[in-house]
């Protein structure tokens, strides 16, 4: 049985994003959320109960899922009477009765496994997913719809660029095996524009970078999550890379601000970066990693340091902060501490 984020965590949101409930989440208003058994729809799964507590908004969550009692069996603490799931696909649900508000279109499977050996079934997720999706909202007429689109849009980051802007015209290399994912995400931006210019259907575009805090799958192809596993499991971090690509990693409940930030008040259509800026080398996190689980772990790389200029994945969130006013407020020294203490 898992447990429930950290109330400090869910408090810090509730801070940051309270007017904007009082202000667009009235009582009887409904929410409707794909992706809400996933790292991000849990986070923001619980940030909805919390704030409804704090409010006594007295609305509703509808969570779609393909498994809603496995899922409560694992999650037992989102059995809440303002919390309802929906047995179905992301691809072919059927549209539930009555009236929704907002929606949190959050489906995607985090799979580099699924993207390599599938990915036409990658891409028809994304893809199909998002027109029903929005199908849905324009069915409703929904106020607005938050889409979770993703920094791979933007193709590979060139070296002589230390921060994507949402400007950068970049796309995914057609002969990367990768490409499935960051293509669909694409097309799923561009079927929200064409909602948008024919049906008015408001959507609002995350463009979500990487990420370190609880909640975060130890078993996937998150490199923040691997080594906070080899914590638990052993007394070394195995790096399977050279230890030289730069990510910058966001903290959840920062995440949350930003995205009910978005969903409530971004203009439509209008993508935003949402992430950190502040860079670091996969090997530098494992470092910090082992310095802060206190157990000084080794840090094992598999590969020499390859030759030319390492990858990077770092957002530029200009745009955001000038704009909406949104910052990072948790370090990622402190991300880690909270992760780690977290999975004990």
């Amino acid at each position: 049985m898992m447990k429930s984020f950290p109330d400090s965590d869910l408090e810090h949101i509730f801070k940051h994003t309270h007017n904007l409930w009082s202000e667009h989440f009235s009582k009887g208003s409904t929410l409707f959320i794909t992706g809400g058994t996933g790292f991000f729809g849990k986070w923001l799964l619980e940030s909805f109960l919390f704030a409804g507590k704090q409010l006594s908004h007295k609305g509703t969550a509808l969570v779609l899922s393909r498994d809603p009692e496995k899922f409560l069996r694992a999650y037992p603490h989102f059995r809440d009477s303002s919390v309802q799931f929906i047995r179905g696909d992301v691809c072919t649900f059927s549209f539930p009765p009555g009236k929704i508000d907002y929606i949190i279109h959050a489906a995607t499977p985090a799979s580099a496994d699924l993207n390599s050996r599938q990915p036409l079934l990658m891409f028809d997720i994304i893809a199909e997913g998002t027109r029903r999706v929005l199908e849905l909202a324009k069915e409703k007429n929904v106020k607005a719809i938050l889409h979770t689109s993703s920094g791979a849009v933007y193709g590979k980051q060139p070296a002589e660029v230390s921060h994507l802007p949402e400007e950068y015209p970049g796309a995914p290399s057609m002969d990367d095996e990768n490409a499935a994912y960051g293509e669909g995400k694409r097309v799923a931006e561009m079927l929200c524009h064409l909602y948008y210019r024919n049906f008015s259907v408001h959507s609002k575009i995350a463009r979500c970078f990487a990420f370190a805090g609880p909640g975060l799958p130890l078993d996937r192809h998150f490199a923040a999550g691997q080594f906070v596993r080899d914590v638990f499991q052993g007394d070394v971090i195995r790096i399977s890379g050279d230890g030289s690509p730069c990510r910058s990693y966001m903290y959840p409940s920062d995440l949350c601000i930003w995205l009910w930030t978005i969903l409530f008040t971004a203009p439509s259509c209008r993508p935003y970066n949402v992430g950190s800026e502040e860079s670091i080398s996969i090997r530098e996190l494992a470092e910090l990693i082992s310095v802060r689980s206190g157990k000084k772990m080794r840090v094992e790389i598999a590969s020499a340091m390859a030759a030319g200029n390492p990858s990077r994945y770092v957002p530029s969130v200009k745009r955001a902060r000038e704009e909406l006013g949104l910052k990072n407020c948790i370090s990622l020294p402190e991300a880690i501490d909270k992760m780690i203490a977290f999975g004990k």
